[in-house]
C-alpha cells in the first residue's frame, strides 16, 4: 500500500511549479486572487513535498535500507489503519477524512489549483479546495476595495443563490461565485428557493453555486434570512490562529429562509466544506 500511494501522490504539485505560477499569475495591485492563488501554492507545495520525504523514507525502512524510526513505524500504523498519519496532518488543512478518502480529496484539491494556474482565474471557486478559504473571502473584498476605491473595512457581502438551472459562463462583474458546500440540518428547495426541513434519513445535501456580491455600507437583513455559518469540518469547532482568525470557521452565510431563525438554530443548521467520507 505505501508503494501504491507513494506512485498516486507522484503525480501532485512538483518543488517546481510555485515559480511557473509566480510567471503566470504576478502579485498585482488590482487581482489580489494571484496573491491568493500563490499562498495555496506554498502550502500544497510544502504538504507534498513532507508526504513525498516520509513515504520515501518508510518505503526505505520497509526495505531494511534504513533504520525504523519511531516517527515512521508511527506513520506505518496509521496507513495501515487507513488513518491520515499525524505528520501530514499538522502541515495540512483540516480533515476527518479516512486516509483513502483524504488522498482523494487531495489530489481533487491539486487539480483545482492546476487547472486555476493552467486556465487562469475559474468562474467559479471551489470554496472547499482552499487550504485557508480566509484568504480567498479577503482577496474577493480586496479587488472591490481597490477597483472603486472604497475602505475595505465599510464593504460585506451581499448573497445570491444561483438556481440550478442557470448555467454559469462567465465571472460575474463584481464579486465572485462560490460553490462546493454541504448543507446540515436542512435543505435547500430549489422550487421556493429558500431553506426547507430535511428529508427522511437525510444528513447532508449539497448546496447550489453561490454568488458573493460585494456592496460598501450594506445593512443587513432582520427578517426573511437565516445566518447560516460555514465551517471546514463538521467538527465545528476550533482555534483561534497566529492570523486571527478560526481553524474551523470560515464565515457566516445568509441565507433566505420563510421562518424565524429561532427554528433554524434549534436544528444547528450549518454549511459544511468537507465532510468525514
Amino acid at each position: 500500500f505505501p508503494t501504491r500511494l507513494f506512485s498516486v501522490l507522484s503525480s501532485g504539485i512538483n518543488a517546481e511549479y510555485g515559480a511557473e505560477v509566480m510567471e503566470r499569475h504576478p502579485v498585482l495591485y488590482e487581482e489580489s486572487m494571484n496573491t491568493v492563488l500563490q499562498q495555496e501554492i506554498i502550502l500544497y507545495n510544502t504538504l507534498i513535498k513532507l508526504i513525498h520525504s516520509s513515504l520515501n523514507d518508510l518505503l526505505k525502512a520497509l526495505k531494511g535500507l534504513v533504520v525504523m524510526s519511531d516517527a515512521l513505524e508511527t506513520m506505518s500504523r496509521a496507513v495501515f489503519n487507513n488513518s491520515v498519519p499525524a505528520m501530514w496532518a499538522n502541515k495540512a488543512y483540516p480533515s476527518l477524512k479516512p486516509l483513502a478518502s483524504w488522498v482523494a480529496d487531495l489530489l481533487q484539491r491539486l487539480e483545482f489549483v492546476k487547472n486555476w494556474n493552467e486556465n487562469g482565474i475559474p468562474h467559479v471557486f471551489w470554496i472547499s479546495g482552499f487550504f485557508f478559504p480566509q484568504a480567498f473571502i479577503t482577496g474577493a473584498l480586496q479587488n472591490y476595495a481597490r477597483k472603486t476605491s472604497i475602505s475595505i473595512d465599510t464593504i460585506s457581502f451581499n448573497y445570491s443563490v444561483v438556481p440550478v438551472s442557470e448555467e454559469i459562463k462567465e465571472k460575474p462583474e463584481t464579486g465572485c461565485y462560490i460553490s462546493g458546500l454541504f448543507l446540515e440540518g436542512a435543505r435547500w428547495s430549489n422550487e421556493k428557493h429558500v431553506l426547507t426541513e430535511s428529508r427522511a434519513k437525510e444528513l447532508f445535501t449539497d448546496m447550489p453555486v453561490i454568488r458573493l456580491i460585494p456592496i460598501p455600507d450594506r445593512l443587513a437583513p432582520t427578517t426573511g434570512m437565516y445566518v447560516c455559518p460555514v465551517y471546514k469540518t463538521l467538527t465545528r469547532a476550533g482555534t483561534l490562529s497566529t492570523t486571527g482568525h478560526s481553524t474551523n470557521f470560515v464565515m457566516p452565510l445568509e441565507l433566505p429562509s420563510d421562518k424565524p431563525q429561532e427554528h433554524w438554530i434549534k436544528r444547528a443548521v450549518a454549511r459544511i466544506c468537507a465532510l468525514d467520507y
